[in-house]
């Protein structure tokens, strides 16, 4: 049993070159990392191994028995209450080791977005497939939960396919990474840390050996431009122009020159560098490397006049019907960075909600990304763009080019990816100068790059910034203050916790530090 990719080419209807183009690979048991930027084709490439898309050329060997897990997890998957009501061990141990409730079948649309993606892993996993295809499977997820996804994936034997911004889970579980860079891929041994060193070890070759033809050429291009006013001089000298028709001697000297081919050394040697020239500009073409943005796209008047964003009295939200979010008196200053952290299901979209009900500012200067973005609501976006005026086009996708995507392949259709789509919506936010941006879990559906450029983008933003997120590091470079939702064991109430510094332990997103640091 294997999954064999043979000459595989594939291009998406109307686009003007290939997604992938004559991929040759074997992809062995285990864990295959597919790693590349939004839009290079990592989803792309699980459908075409599922069977739900059909190269243009070429053909795929495939086991039988497949499983897709897609991003989207709007709707139970397939089999998920005869999952719930299994009583084989399999099923059993599934459940208790993804911590899946018998009741999430009959509350589904209560479930937070991590706890669906678990439960369709847990489904995908019970009807033990031999291939397995996974498209960012810790998206919404915390860390107690990515570890009880990585404890269940690591168990699978078959042939598994994982597109994750996830460097733990790609290090914990793959043995090899196919790198995405249309139309072509690279497979590398080792798990994600191993094989993007290998890739960078091989992008700093490539640029020294660039610079190494770099500097053939202008030392070609010097000699040729001397030779070709040597050759000029030559041809000057051999004229008989200009001569006294009484000066034998100069009239004799041209001649024997002309006889002897000395007058045309100069030119001919002109010639030859010319086709050396010629290679080496061709070398350097060769070597293609990739350009690289600076993000420093935000526009003046991106602060908020008033000095309050919104503020909050002493409340409760209700969550369930067990549980409710306790929120002291709470506001947010224009220049603030704040981060809300907690565990899955504590109740952290819910206060964003509330929160977008009590700002003190216009719904024009306020940027909102909400975790997920349905297809149609894709499309209108989308259509918004393509409408835009030329200079307003230009600066949105200046900026979608500086978070890592390319905006000619979104130009060309009304479909975005999720990670593009909140590239897309931030450029149109920037537009708009916003005085606060809030985005709810804003790293998922982003490759791995994608997150650094948001990153050294939101750092120099001069608004309000309110972000949610699992992923620790990211929030700890932005946020100055952590907003903490916690759940009470007693009494299952979730209270909110403010922290007047960041420090966390990356592992289990624990606090650390001076208790003192806590204004609560």
């Amino acid at each position: 049993m294997s999954l064999v990719f043979h000459r595989i080419t594939f291009a998406f209807e109307g686009s003007a070159s290939p997604l992938i183009e004559d991929l040759n690979v074997h992809f062995p048991f285990g864990w295959t990392g597919i790693i590349g930027p939004n839009g290079a084709g990592k989803t792309t490439i699980l459908r075409l191994a599922a069977n739900l898309l059909q190269p243009q050329q070429g053909s795929i060997r495939r086991p039988v028995h497949a499983v897709f897990c897609p991003q989207r997890t709007d709707a139970p998957p397939e089999s998920f209450v005869p999952f719930i009501q299994a009583s084989d061990a399999e099923a059993c141990v599934l459940r208790g080791r993804l911590q899946i409730r018998e009741d999430w079948a009959q509350r589904w649309n209560t479930l937070s977005h991590g706890e669906r993606k678990r439960a369709q892993i847990g489904v995908a996993l019970w009807q033990q497939p031999d291939l397995m295809l996974i498209d960012e499977p810790t998206n919404h997820m915390d860390a107690t939960a990515r570890d009880l996804l990585a404890e269940a994936l690591g168990a699978f034997s078959g042939i598994g396919f994982l597109v994750s911004h996830d460097r733990f889970l790609l290090d914990t579980l793959c043995t090899q990474c196919l790198f995405l860079d249309p139309p072509q891929a690279i497979l590398r041994p080792g798990n994600y840390t191993a094989a993007r060193a290998e890739a960078e070890r091989e992008e700093k070759t490539l640029l020294a050996e660039r610079k190494v033809r770099h500097q053939h050429l202008d030392r070609l291009t010097r000699t040729a431009r001397s030779r070709h006013d040597e050759a000029a001089r030559a041809d000057r000298k051999k004229s008989k122009q200009g001569l006294a028709p009484n000066d034998h001697d100069a009239r004799e000297r041209i001649h024997r020159a002309r006889v002897s081919g000395k007058d045309g050394q100069a030119g001919r040697l002109a010639r030859q560098l010319k086709g050396r020239l010629a290679q080496a500009q061709a070398d350097l073409s060769a070597l293609k490397v990739h350009k690289r943005y600076a993000p420093n796209f935000w526009l003046e008047g991106s602060v908020s006049p008033r000095q309050v964003l919104f503020s909050m009295e002493e409340t409760s939200l209700r969550l369930d019907a067990s549980r409710q979010l306790l929120i002291p008196g709470i506001r947010m200053l224009r220049q603030d960075r704040i981060a809300i952290t907690g565990a899955n299901g504590t109740g952290k979209s819910t206060l964003v909600r509330s929160i977008l009900d009590h700002l003190h500012l216009p719904e024009a200067h306020l940027v909102y990304l909400p975790q997920e973005i349905d297809l149609n609501q894709t499309r209108r976006i989308m259509e918004e763009v393509h409408r835009l005026p030329p200079e307003q086009l230009g600066r949105v996708m200046t900026v979608v080019s500086a978070l890592g995507s390319r905006p000619e392949r979104l130009m060309q259709h009304l479909e975005a990816s999720p990670g593009e789509l909140r590239k897309v919506m931030l450029a149109l936010g920037v537009l708009r100068r916003p005085h606060l941006i809030i985005l709810d879990e804003p790293t998922n559906h982003l490759d791995l790059p994608a997150i650094e450029s948001l990153e050294a983008a939101l750092r120099d933003c001069p608004c309000g910034l309110l972000l949610v997120s699992h992923d620790l590091p990211f929030l700890s470079h932005l946020a100055h203050t952590r907003w903490h939702l916690h759940e009470e064991k007693n009494t299952r109430d979730i209270t909110l916790r403010i922290h007047g510094g960041f420090h966390e332990n990356p592992r289990d997103g624990t606090l650390s530090g001076d208790p003192s640091s806590s204004i609560l």
